[in-house]
């Protein structure tokens, strides 16, 4: 990995862990640790995140096909499921904040 895709990351890290600080009021902060331990990028309580930031990611265009067929106040979410993989679900971040929330221990 060349030195400006780990700066691209890193600032991916952090550019995600402060909007969700100021939007779940619970401090995230990047696991500095995470390329030596092999560790998650992010930890909030019992959620472990791995941040991807790339030029263009393909599951976009899935999102944008679900958002597309939801109406006003419902929640669009992809499954997939890689040949040989189990499945992954996707939400945009917007429709996963309040459910981090609630599932946030009470401090």
């Amino acid at each position: 990995m060349s030195a400006s895709q780990r700066r691209k990351g890193a600032a991916g890290e952090r550019e995600l862990a402060q909007l969700l600080t100021e939007q779940l009021g619970w401090v995230v902060s990047r696991n500095l640790a995470q390329a030596r331990d092999g560790g998650d990028d992010l930890t909030i309580a019992q959620f472990r995140v791995e941040v991807k930031r790339r030029k263009a990611i393909a599951v976009h265009q899935f999102m944008h096909q679900a958002a597309a067929s939801a109406n006003t106040g419902e929640i669009p979410v992809v499954a997939m499921r890689g040949d040989g993989q189990g499945w992954l679900v996707m939400f945009r971040l917007e429709d996963a904040v309040p459910l981090i929330r609630e599932a946030l221990p009470e401090r």
